[in-house]
This record gives C-alpha cells, sequence and structure tokens, in this order.
C-alpha cells in the first residue's frame, strides 16, 4: 500500500491551528511510511503493492506476458519484471476485483470478488491475530503476534524462483522442498520440472521432467558440485550443502555484493537459469545455464554411455563396450546405452583371484562421474584395491572432499569434461581391453617414431632445398618454407585440439561472406559465424599475405589450447585442410576494447565502473598467465584491440601468436627476434 500525503498543505496563523497543523503532520508522515505487512484490518487490493523495509522486493497482483489472468506474486522492486513467488498460481483471477488479506481463523488468503477463498497458507495451527510480513530477502511470513512464533512463509512452498537464503532440502523421511517450473511463460501453473536436493550417500542437485531425472549437478565435495563445469569455490559467492543431526540435507546459497541483484530460475523448457539484473542493459541477463550442450541431459548416452559435447557423434561406448543396439544407436538415439564386449574373467570364474588372467581399470579422466555412486569408508590409496576386490564393483573414483565412491550398477550419466574438470574415473575392464590399450602405446610410440623420422626427412630436404634456391638467388618466404614440412608438425601437435571441416566453417560464415567480416589483424581475417548447434564463433584466417605464418598459427594452438580462464578468450579448435588454417574461437559480441576506445560513433560508452572492471579483468588474466597457469607465458602483443569483450563487457586476452612461454624459474630471456605491434 502506498500512500502519498504531499497534497496535503495547510498553513496556521494561530497556536491552535499550528497544533493542529503537528498533529496532521506527524499522522501523514507515519501513513506515508513504507508499509511492508499486511493485516486482517489492512488488506492488500490489486492496485496495491507492499514494498520491503529494503526496497528490494515488493507484493502485489500482476499478469503475465500475453495474458489478462492476475495472479499475487513477489517481485523483485525494479522496472524490470521479475517474478519470482506466485500465490494462487493454479486458481488465477480473470478480473482486478482480488483482495489479499489475513482471513477471520488467522491464514493469509486470496479473495476474488465474491470473497471466494482462491488460495490459502492453510495453517492448521493458526491463530486470528496475525501479521504477514515481506521480509527483504523476498520471503514472505506469516507471524503469530502475541507470541511471535512463524506459522508459514513462502520459502517453504517456492514456486520457480530460488533466492539467497531460500532453502532447497530433503531427507531420507521424505521431507522435501523444491522449485516447481511454471507451466509456460505466461501461465505460472505448476510445470513439468522440479528442481531439488536429492540425499544420496553423496549429495547432489536433481532436475527432474515428471519425476523422471533430466539434470544433475554431480556429487558435492564441500566447496563445489564437480559435475557442473566451471564451477569454482566461489561460484554464487557462496553456495553451500548441509546435512542436520536429523537427517535433513538443504542447499543455500548468498552473494557478498547485496547491492546486486541476482537469483536463479527453473525455466518452463527445463533449464536452471543464473539472471543477474545488468546495470548497463536495465534488464535481466541468463549468466550461466544448466543445458550448456545436448551432453547436460541425464543419460542422454544411455548405460556404459560416454557423452563429449563438442563430438561428433557426442555419445560413445565406453572402451570395452559396444552399442546395445546398433540400429538405433547409427540413427542417434543412443538411450539403449552399450554392453560389454567380453565377460569379466572374475564373472567367468566367480572370483576375483582366478588363475588366468585378471582384469584391470582403465582410467577416464576429467569426467562427471556416474550417477548413484556408493561412498566408501576408506583411503584414496585403498580405493582402488576394494574394489577390485569386488567383482561386483564396476568403477571406482576419488576426489579430495567426497573420499572414495564406487558403482557396483550400470554407469549412467557419464560426460567428458574439459582438462579442469571433473574427476579421473577408473572402469574395470577385462584384461583382453588392457592388452589392447598396450598395444595401442606400442602403436602411438612407433608412430611418433616414424613422424619424428618423418619430419627430419622432411626438414633436410627442405635444407637442401632452401640452400639450392639460395644459390640461384630466389627469394622465399617464411611461409613457402614452412609449407614444404610444416604438415607432419601439425599433425603431431593438433592431436588434443578439435578439428572442423572446411566445409563445417564456410557453411558456419556463409562461404566466409565479407559481411560477416569482424576485422583484420595481423595473421589475416576474421568472420563471425555459427555452427549448426547453434553456437557462436569467430573465425580467424592466415592469410597468405600476413606478417605472421606457421610459426604464429602453431603457438598459438599450442599455447591457448591449454589454458583455461574467464579473462582468456577460449580455443574451440583449427582447420588445417585446403591449403587453409583457420583458429576457431568463441563469439565475441561486444568486439573488442578499441572500438569502445578509439572509434568516435561510440564515446562515453563505457563509465567508470566498466572501465575498473575490465582493467580488473586483465590484470587477473596477466596473473594467471604469468603466475598461475602450468605454463608461464609473456604475451609480448598486448594492445587494446587484442582485449574482447563479451556481452557484459567482461575482458577477455586473445592472439597468442607472439606469446613466449617462460621456465618455472626463469624471469628472464634473449630473443632475436622483434615482436609486438608497430607504432
Amino acid at each position: 500500500m502506498e500512500l502519498d500525503c504531499s497534497s496535503s498543505m495547510i498553513t496556521s496563523q494561530s497556536p491552535t491551528r499550528g497544533s493542529l497543523f503537528l498533529l496532521l503532520a506527524c499522522f501523514c508522515l507515519d501513513a506515508c511510511t513504507a508499509v511492508d505487512y499486511i493485516t486482517i484490518t489492512q488488506p492488500l487490493q490489486d492496485s496495491e503493492t507492499i514494498v520491503s523495509s529494503g526496497q528490494t522486493f515488493k507484493l502485489g497482483f500482476f499478469s503475465p506476458a500475453n495474458s489478462s489472468d492476475r495472479y499475487v506474486g513477489i517481485m523483485f522492486n525494479v522496472p524490470a519484471v521479475a517474478v519470482v513467488w506466485v500465490a494462487n498460481r493454479d486458481r488465477p483471477l480473470n478480473d482486478s476485483s482480488g483482495t489479499l488479506t489475513i482471513s477471520g481463523d488467522g491464514n493469509l488468503v486470496v479473495l476474488n470478488g465474491q470473497k471466494e477463498i482462491l488460495w490459502s497458507s492453510k495453517v492448521s495451527n493458526s491463530v486470528a491475530n496475525s501479521t504477514a510480513q515481506l521480509l527483504d530477502t523476498g520471503n514472505l511470513v506469516l507471524t503469530d503476534n502475541p507470541s511471535g512464533r512463524t506459522l508459514w512463509e513462502s520459502f517453504q512452498i517456492p514456486t520457480d524462483s530460488y533466492l539467497r537464503r531460500m532453502r532447497l532440502s530433503s531427507s531420507t523421511k521424505g521431507q522435501k522442498i523444491r522449485l516447481t517450473s511454471w507451466r509456460n511463460p505466461s501461465d505460472p501453473s505448476i510445470g513439468s520440472f522440479s528442481l531439488g536436493i536429492e540425499p544420496q550417500q553423496t549429495p547432489q542437485l536433481f532436475l527432474w521432467n515428471d519425476n523422471k531425472p533430466y539434470w544433475r549437478s554431480g556429487p558435492w565435495n564441500g566447496s563445489v558440485f564437480i559435475g557442473v563445469p566451471g564451477m569454482d569455490p566461489v561460484y554464487l559467492n557462496g553456495f553451500s550443502l548441509v546435512t542436520d543431526d536429523t537427517g535433513l540435507v538443504y542447499a543455500t546459497f548468498t552473494y557478498s555484493n547485496d547491492s546486486g541483484l541476482l537469483y536463479l530460475e527453473l525455466s518452463s523448457s527445463g533449464s536452471i537459469l543464473q539472471k543477474v539484473l545488468s546495470d548497463r542493459k536495465g534488464d535481466w541477463e541468463v549468466t550461466w545455464s544448466s543445458q550448456g550442450s545436448q551432453c547436460d541431459v541425464y543419460g542422454i548416452c544411455g548405460p556404459f554411455g560416454s557423452c563429449k559435447p563438442h563430438g561428433s557423434p557426442i555419445c560413445t561406448c565406453l572402451q570395452g563396450f559396444e552399442p546395445r543396439d546398433k540400429v538405433e544407436w547409427e540413427g542417434g538415439n543412443w538411450t539403449s546405452g552399450c554392453t560389454r564386449k567380453a565377460m569379466l574373467q572374475c564373472e567367468r570364474n566367480n572370483s576375483v583371484r582366478s588363475e588366468g588372467k585378471q582384469d584391470g581399470f582403465l582410467k577416464l579422466p576429467n569426467t562427471k562421474v556416474p550417477d548413484l555412486a556408493e561412498w566408501v569408508a576408506t583411503s584414496e590409496d585403498e580405493c582402488g584395491t576394494q574394489c577390485s576386490n569386488n567383482c561386483s564393483c564396476l568403477a571406482y573414483a576419488s576426489y579430495p572432499g567426497i573420499g572414495c565412491m564406487h558403482w557396483n550398477g550400470s554407469l549412467i550419466d557419464i560426460q567428458q569434461l574439459s582438462s579442469s574438470d571433473g574427476a579421473d574415473l577408473y572402469i574395470r575392464v577385462p584384461y583382453s581391453e588392457l592388452g589392447k590399450k598396450r598395444d595401442m602405446k606400442a602403436v602411438i610410440a612407433t608412430s611418433v617414431i616414424a613422424a619424428s623420422l618423418s619430419f627430419a626427412l622432411s626438414a633436410y630436404f627442405c635444407w637442401k632445398w632452401l640452400a639450392k634456391r639460395k644459390g640461384k638467388g630466389d627469394q622465399i618466404s617464411l611461409i613457402e618454407a614452412g609449407e614444404v614440412f610444416s604438415h607432419n608438425l601439425e599433425q603431431h601437435k593438433l592431436e588434443e585440439l578439435p578439428l572442423y571441416s572446411y566445409e563445417t566453417l564456410a557453411n558456419a560464415t556463409d562461404d566466409f561472406e565479407p559481411k560477416n567480416e569482424l576485422g583484420k589483424g595481423g595473421f589475416g581475417p576474421v568472420y563471425k559465424g555459427k555452427l549448426s548447434d547453434g553456437q557462436g564463433i569467430a573465425v580467424k584466417k592466415l592469410s597468405k599475405s600476413s606478417g605472421q605464418g606457421i610459426e604464429e598459427f602453431m603457438n598459438e594452438v599450442m599455447l591457448i589450447s591449454k589454458l583455461q580462464h574467464r579473462n582468456l578468450v577460449r580455443l574451440l579448435g583449427c582447420c588445417v585442410e585446403r591449403e587453409e588454417k583457420m583458429l576457431v574461437y568463441e563469439y565475441m559480441p561486444n568486439k573488442s576494447l578499441d572500438t569502445y576506445l578509439f572509434e568516435s560513433s561510440k564515446p562515453g560508452l563505457l563509465d567508470w565502473n566498466t572501465r575498473i572492471s575490465i582493467i580488473e579483468g586483465i590484470a587477473r588474466g596477466l596473473i594467471y598467465l604469468h603466475r598461475d597457469s602450468r605454463l608461464k607465458i609473456i604475451h609480448r602483443d598486448l594492445k587494446a584491440s587484442n582485449i574482447l569483450l563479451d556481452e557484459d563487457l567482461k575482458p577477455k586476452i586473445s592472439d597468442f601468436g607472439l606469446a613466449r612461454i617462460f621456465g618455472g624459474n626463469q624471469d628472464q630471456a634473449n630473443t632475436n627476434r622483434v615482436v609486438g605491434t608497430y607504432p
């Protein structure tokens, strides 16, 4: 309820009138104070709102997008609409006659124009003398006035939004607090998706679709959920998971910047979205989503299948397994999963300690571990031994903060993560598969030796050819010389980086259409593109007239493919085909920093807060390169055009063609080559 007494104008010429003025002024001041509560004598009508004491949230009636139905909801008290809780979500009003009030029995109720109860807090032990207050956390609390006892609160029955200090909880006794999605953006009634805690031995967040698993976070290690890529100990500025003395497991989060508005929303399409109010845009922006790729869908590759987001296809069977239904598998339906090619030796003999060749374990690094882990109270050293001695144990992993995990059933929902995420998973396989691994090592060793000899011969003949050309007075460029023997070098160093075909990148950029050109650098032109899965990319082509060449191309591939930091641009892959050499990066929608600093058409777009944020981000990236990364790297060409900006104007350092690797204890070096940007 918002009252305005600014129109009250009283003048006084006598003490009596002056006293009357003071009384009226005091009354007006009290009445104009923002109200954050509802009582039986002070209800909330459709046209009114109440606002929390800190002005963060408001409570009132609203209509969703593309709908005329009326609902009671809690919203952030900002122009950009964000409804975080709905009372009468299954029984809307069809007009503006609604009222939110305290009923005669002390319950909080929503009434229509005919005084029919459409929604109630349904407190059985409520009292007539109660008050509903909207707190600055977004929690609506019903309190017994005489005792101050909390009778009911909206945080106990959340809808689709997860606010700071709100609890999602579950217990083995069946108690649970979950989020439930809207049916669609225009209908807040209960939808198909729900989000909550699964109280296993190693608790994790679960998203269900009609009670079927749809997404999971992976186990909690005391700081992060280890199956969420990129999650670090300061994720959401303080995510925590607690198990109390009664066995109740609950998750909460807080964030240190109280002036910043942030929350999680469970969308009607089944994604968990982290939303932040952007000061620059004045609207809510999605800064993280649980559905980063198809691999985030629970069990998409079926039992004993593994998902790789950028793989083609994304699903493969674990080593030692083959598709259960080859026709479906080849058709892109992987949910039937995989089955073993050969029986385990311990199964054949019904004993682990048989005289035959024993089973072993293959290591699958950087893995989102399977669901249904069983926690085992043992040391890290004994984790594998205990699994090996139990034939029903099909896999094991040990992770700091969690300890030893065993899997005794189907291995479901495995995903290959980046080099900085996940755990090392060890999978039991027959001895024959271990032999294949040893054979593969031999093949690799042989291939490396052959490649080295081939490279040496190529280099020798190239040197002879160069000497011959030089004797004839011919001129030759670095690129021309490099092409003679670069193929073997590229094949050797590009093995760990995803390779894109020329056709894929041509389709993504409309055959390198000039209108898609983002700019040119010393390396060559850069094109905007979009892959078939909708991911935006930037494709950098090596120009034959470039001042840079093979050395810079390989340098960038080797360096940036091994670096992972939020302030370094991410290299997605490369292409070496049709005499073309291209690097594929994540797309940065706001281009480079020099666009904002030097273009006259964009003056004043960078306020001081944004500038400071950009400077801090660049500094963090440099600290990582110089001190915290596995490789000690000096960029050697840092300039405004090599600082790219994402959609939130967060900086990312790019262009590592001229970078230099230093030894771990090295702080200086000599170079015979002048590098950097010409003045």
